[in-house]
């Protein structure tokens, strides 16, 4: 039994997200202010004893995302120094997980660097919601926990879908994306699609190939992140073109960026499930095509399991 009290602390990313677990776990936020000097350079100060606390900072690393992880580090100082037992830190959206790799000469594997930034400002722990790659929790040496957004979507996909109809398919929009889409289908009892997708430069790609049969059916597309909006565009009309009757999107964390939402309301997309990992837009709340449902309870859920050291994949045992 786990003793320590939990204390969470906000950072500036997604404080009503935080506010939301915070009700959830029936806690109040922690006492921190968090802000920025007149130069631009991060403040913060913890306002109430944190000695021998478990610390757990809620903090999305998404757009400014430089300054969004600086923010999370100089509070895991903050922590440290003043005799926090334990530092979780919580990131919703774990930014930079898309270059994880070298996909060309001379590139750098930033998703690594940000894991090292990470340890190296005592945290001892990392929850994270649908990485871009499950490799990433093997550039820490801290415990990672990987949360997934399948029961949140899965709950509404259940109330919203005939599953015992034979007209619904789940695809994955590339190769990369399969595990995530076939975990979906199996629970569903449906089939399976896959895009062969190819991608010349970032936010640019195409698509070369439909593998599965998508005529006459009802499509679900599952991903873990849409930014531009392009490739899911392509998607859509490739299966439409191929006689898909429609086309629907549950992808966990809305990036959102440049023409993505002028895309989205143009487009023959029927509906867009998206997690709350990220603050939208004032223009991404109005789109009548965009649905959000918030991972709070989720996160909730496992933030309770860690502290009374239950077992967090259970959560995701089918």
């Amino acid at each position: 039994m786990n003793d320590s009290p939990i204390i969470l602390f906000s950072g500036s990313s997604h404080p009503e997200l935080a506010q939301k677990i915070a009700t959830y776990l029936d806690i109040r936020l922690g006492d921190a202010l968090v802000s920025t000097f007149s130069d631009g350079e991060t403040r913060v100060e913890l306002r109430e004893n944190v000695r021998g606390a478990d610390i757990y900072i809620i903090q999305s690393i998404g757009f400014p995302a430089n300054h969004h992880i600086m923010e999370a580090l100089i509070i895991a100082d903050a922590c440290r120094r003043a005799s926090a037992n334990k530092i979780t830190l919580v990131t919703p959206y774990f930014g930079y997980a898309r270059q994880e790799r070298k996909n060309i000469s001379r590139t750098p594997i930033t998703a690594k660097l940000v894991a090292d930034l990470i340890e190296t400002a005592g945290i001892d722990r990392l929850v994270a919601t649908e990485l871009h790659t499950g490799a990433i929790q093997g550039f820490f040496t801290v415990p990672v926990d990987h949360l997934f957004v399948k029961p949140v979507f899965l709950e509404y996909l259940s109330g919203t879908l005939n599953i015992e109809d034979n007209n619904i398919v789940v695809v994955s929009p590339d190769a990369g994306g399969v595990p995530r889409a076939r975990a979906y289908a199996k629970y569903l009892g449906n089939s399976l699609v896959v895009m062969d997708k190819r991608r010349s430069q970032p936010n640019k790609s195409a698509i070369l190939n439909v593998i599965g049969d998508v005529d006459g059916k009802h499509c679900y597309i599952v991903d873990d992140i849409i930014d531009t909006a392009g490739t899911l565009n392509n998607v859509c009309e490739a299966l439409l073109d191929r006689g898909a009757l429609s086309v629907r999107a549950a992808i966990a964390h809305p990036v959102l960026s440049g023409p993505a939402i002028e895309r989205i309301n143009t487009s023959k997309l029927t509906e867009l499930i998206v997690s709350d990992s990220l603050v939208l837009t004032e223009e991404a709340q109005k789109s009548a095509k965009i649905k959000t449902l918030s991972i709070c309870g989720l996160i909730g859920e496992a933030i309770k399991r860690i502290h009374s050291q239950l077992s967090v994949s259970a959560l995701f045992i089918d």
